[in-house]
């Protein structure tokens, strides 16, 4: 499946459902642990390859985030953000895309950083800032060009109090991996 091409910015501008409770998750039992785990993705998906893992970045710039985006973030619709869009890779699969906006006014300081990231997982550099907080897990289900279907989670990120969102988007390729988080 040619995912860059059926994933679009407007994919993420659905509705997104704040998961309170795992049993109002409607998602199949194979992604719900994806869906609901809190630890690095990254780790996760590292041991699932046993560390046959890239991270391939699609493309990276500044834009305007989608509605959905920008309301998640509490920033103006028109403001532009750093957006970041990569495919994370185990065994040579796609098992992940990940779309990442990065407000301006959080690549600030210490986190100017976040600009720089390159081929790197964003994950690791969130999960080793000690003053990384995650706000809770919104769960969608995203329609992409080709009419499939695929899960998807985001959050919201706080470094030094500065916030970015994360959206995951868990692929077929990664069904077959006997790994669970």
């Amino acid at each position: 499946m040619p995912i860059p091409s059926a994933l679009t910015a407007l994919n993420f501008d659905v509705r997104w459902i704040s998961l309170r409770r795992v049993t109002r998750l409607h998602a199949p039992q194979c992604w719900q642990r994806w869906l609901t785990d809190r630890a690095s993705l990254t780790q996760h998906l590292i041991r699932a390859s046993e560390g046959d893992f890239k991270v391939e970045v699609v493309s990276q710039g500044w834009g305007r985030p989608t509605r959905s985006e920008a309301l998640a973030l509490g920033i103006p619709m028109r403001q532009l953000a750093l957006i970041r869009e990569v495919r994370l890779i185990g065994n040579q699969q796609v098992w992940v895309y990940a779309r990442s906006i990065i407000p301006a006014s959080t690549i600030t300081g210490q986190e100017r950083q976040l600009h720089h990231v390159g081929n790197r997982s964003l994950g690791t550099i969130l999960f080793s800032d000690p003053t990384m907080h995650r706000g809770p897990l919104q769960i969608s289900r995203l329609k992409l060009s080709n009419q499939q279907a695929v899960w998807a989670r985001r959050s919201k990120f706080f470094l030094s109090g500065k916030p970015l969102l994360v959206c995951e988007v868990f692929l077929p390729a990664l069904q077959q991996v006997h790994y669970k988080p």
